[in-house]
């Protein structure tokens, strides 16, 4: 078999296994890298790696499966825009944490989210009580964004990505 089309198949494969993997773990676990999600995604890259070139070392052949990897993430990012039924399937949908005041215990249970980085959330955002809070979600991005229950209604983002600079620096 031609070595460029060894290296699309096995491209492919890594790309739909590694989607799949992501999608099984969750949208909390990709916003909230700590040292040891880290690491990992460092031996996931050099292993994948491997199995997408196989002894193909070359430039070209990296090319080849870097190519093939944004070509996919293209096609699956224009099919997602396009389809809301296949953009449903690929992505998990918006979760409530706080609606007027009131936590939703059962979702924060399933979604591990502690209350404790809930508060973390809130007082990057000037807010202290969780009755001063109008709405609390986590986003698709895994972002929790908060809408203050304030006159003043200001939308705030606390970006759970934060946790990396805390852990690594």
């Amino acid at each position: 078999m031609n070595s460029y089309l060894d290296i699309i198949i096995r491209s492919t494969a890594v790309y739909l296994f590694m989607l799949i993997a992501l999608r099984i773990f969750g949208k909390k676990e990709l916003s909230q890298l700590n040292t040891a999600d880290v690491i990992l995604i460092l031996l996931i890259s050099n292993s994948v790696q491997n199995a997408m070139v196989g002894s193909n070392v070359s430039l070209l052949g990296g090319i080849a499966a870097a190519s093939v990897l944004f070509a996919i993430n293209f096609l699956l990012k224009n099919l997602m825009y396009k389809s809301k039924r296949f953009s449903d399937f690929m992505q998990e949908k918006p979760e409530i944490l706080i609606h007027d005041g009131k936590l939703d215990f059962e979702i924060l249970n399933k979604l591990n989210i502690s209350s404790e980085e809930l508060q973390e959330a809130m007082r990057e955002h000037g807010i202290e009580h969780f009755t001063d809070v109008k709405l609390a979600m986590l986003e698709i991005d895994g972002n929790i964004s908060i809408i203050s229950g304030k006159v003043t209604l200001r939308q705030t983002h606390y970006r759970r990505l934060k946790r990396i600079k805390k852990t690594i620096g």
